[in-house]
């Protein structure tokens, strides 16, 4: 090669096009390293930073504003005077102007004496309830970073969790407000149907939409409310009446030490509270809404109220993707934009429903209304678990997702359906996971609830704490006795549909002898109750002691398949049909969950 000559000009041209490109070069990533540390510091909760000053203090003698001093956040749904709203969308803010009025629910924070510091990011859409954006990322969970938020209100949940604001904005439809406040450890209200104004958010499903707020202290969440909410007020009653839903309870893994019990204590200490009533809500459901019978699957386990859950489900997404089809399909084939797979599917999946089924859809949630009116009144309160599963790891896989999917929203669709206010109530943690439970009040009674919420939540927070230091609730066992005596009186009592009389005969046996066929007898009983974690307990014990007992396997099978954890049940009904492949109800309830997992 020859010698670069030094006093040519076009070689000091190329050396300082060079110098300038690694100038660019360096300034690119200082630039993208300081996105990245400013992710870190948000984490990822917010789309676009603002500032809205409150409305001036009312000078003395006028009390002070009550938010005053409090910062909050909205989700990019709701609309800012001068900014585009987003809605999860690049698409959607690139062929949008700005938004020429502010919501009616930020300018009622405003002039109470909240500042407002950001919009959040969403699910696209609003389309969603595990907190991951295509086009914007995931907001990082401050209580489990590698496990997802929640959504579609995923920045909200994150922005109150990390503290970066004292309360935010969300819309919730199917739970989009619910799952992040219980997979982020935090207070989140679902607010009545309607009873606040829409006027500036963007809709997703009209039947379905509730703006609802995040917190993390239960004072917060009690003065937005009371801001917020244009309902007429009901007059705080002393006498609270709880319903514990233990069918709900059985979807749940978490121990009834850390949730039913806490409650129980809780409600015994406080004047004013009714010992709780008990009740399996799928039953009570399948019996109060008959226009749900057609939505119903036809399976062995129908008659436990899952099934009926489970419908009312398929219903609220029935009625959520005709609603939003309704009000975007124009602009969807207009633009064309590119989505992410989940809403691709939903907008796929609303071209299918065929118009003589609509109207039984509204039908469906008329009647959802009016039986969980009759079932709370003006004074009942219902105690479920928020979701039924911890949070998933990022990024996981599909399957996985389509497993969780059912439990969770056999417990969001009560409220969604039936317009009722709901909150979620931090509970503490099991196994590092956040515990939240739900309380759910009659349409209208949202100032009850919080109220509720306010006056429980200090006794919550000691009992949750006492429960959380106490040892497990001890199993006994004694010697071989007269085991098979009170065997055989169990086997009668099931006979005769005296099922709590069995399982009572089939314990006492279990203390005196640790049998495999008394574990299975009494998961036997246990299903025809309905109690199908203590079905699936009391099988998998059998199998322990046992690997050959067929009957552990199928019941528990049935007892998964109640759970809806199909794939585990799956796998237990072929362990059968491997120790007993003539099994003929094993061969059916392959074919079927083989179906319902497809």
């Amino acid at each position: 090669m020859t010698k670069l000559n030094v006093s040519n000009p076009k070689v000091w041209v190329v050396i300082g096009v060079g110098f300038a490109g690694i100038l660019i070069m360096a300034e690119v990533n200082r630039r993208r390293l300081k996105a990245r540390n400013s992710i870190k510091q948000d984490f990822g909760a917010f789309i676009e930073r603002i500032e809205l000053l409150p409305f001036p203090q009312p000078p003395p003698p006028a009390a002070r504003l009550s938010l005053s001093g409090l910062s909050f956040a909205i989700k990019d749904n709701i609309d800012v005077k001068e900014y585009v709203t987003g809605f999860g969308s690049p698409a959607w803010k690139q062929t949008h102007e700005a938004a020429t009025k502010t919501a009616i629910v930020v300018t009622a924070l405003l002039k109470n004496g909240s500042t407002c510091v950001g919009k959040t990011i969403m699910d696209e859409f609003g389309l969603g309830i595990t907190g991951e954006n295509v086009h914007y990322g995931t907001p990082t969970n401050p209580k489990l970073p590698s496990h997802i938020p929640g959504g579609s209100s995923s920045g909200s949940a994150v922005a109150v969790a990390a503290e970066l604001v004292d309360f935010a904005l969300g819309t919730d439809m199917t739970g989009c407000i619910r799952v992040p406040a219980a997979f982020c450890g935090v207070f989140g209200f679902r607010p009545s149907h309607r009873a606040i104004s829409t006027v500036g958010v963007l809709p997703v499903s009209q039947s379905l939409d509730s703006i609802g707020w995040l917190a993390r202290d239960p004072s917060v969440l009690h003065r937005v409310g009371h801001v917020l909410l244009q309902i007429p007020s009901i007059e705080p009653k002393r006498t609270r009446c709880f319903v514990i839903a233990d069918d709900l309870f059985q979807l749940c893994n978490v121990p009834k030490q850390k949730t039913v019990y806490v409650v129980t204590k809780v409600i015994e200490k406080l004047s004013g509270y009714q010992a709780p009533k008990h009740l399996n809500l799928g039953q009570y459901i399948a019996s109060n809404v008959p226009s749900l019978k057609g939505f119903i699957e036809q399976s062995t386990i129908q008659q436990n109220g899952m099934s009926t859950l489970r419908a009312l489900s398929s219903v609220m997404f029935l009625l959520q993707r005709y609603e939003f089809n309704t009000n975007y399909e124009e602009w969807m084939k207009a633009v064309k934009p590119r989505l992410g797979s989940q809403v691709t599917n939903h907008i796929a999946a609303a071209d299918t429903l065929a118009p003589e089924n609509i109207k039984v859809l509204y039908k469906v949630r008329t009647e959802m209304r009016v039986a969980m009116q009759n079932l709370l009144k003006n004074d009942g309160i219902l105690v479920l678990p928020t979701v039924a599963d911890p949070p998933l790891k990022l990024k996981s896989r599909k399957g996985l997702y389509a497993e969780v999917h059912d439990r969770a929203f056999a417990l969001l669709g009560i409220a969604s359906m039936s317009g009722c206010c709901q909150a979620a109530i931090p509970f503490g943690e099991h196994e590092n996971y956040p515990i939240s439970l739900s309380f759910i009040a009659s349409h209208g009674t949202d100032k009850f609830l919080l109220d509720t919420v306010l006056d429980m939540y200090s006794s919550i927070q000691n009992e949750v704490s006492i429960q959380s230091s106490a040892s497990p609730l001890p199993d006994t066992n004694g010697s071989i006795d007269a085991s098979e005596l009170l065997k055989e009186k169990g086997n009668a009592a099931y006979k005769g549909k005296q099922w709590n009389k069995a399982v009572s005969y089939y314990t006492e046996a279990i203390k005196l002898n640790d049998n495999a066929t008394y574990y299975s007898n009494r998961a036997a009983a246990y299903l025809e109750l309905g109690c199908f974690h203590q079905a699936e307990e009391d099988c998998t014990k059998a199998i322990s002691l046992d690997k050959k007992n067929v009957k552990a396997y199928m019941r528990r099978g049935t007892a998964r398949e109640s759970l809806l954890f199909y794939k585990e049940a799956l796998q237990d009904i072929r362990h059968a049909l491997v120790l007993e492949p003539q099994n003929k109800y094993a061969s059916v309830s392959e074919k079927r969950l083989r179906k319902l997992i497809s």
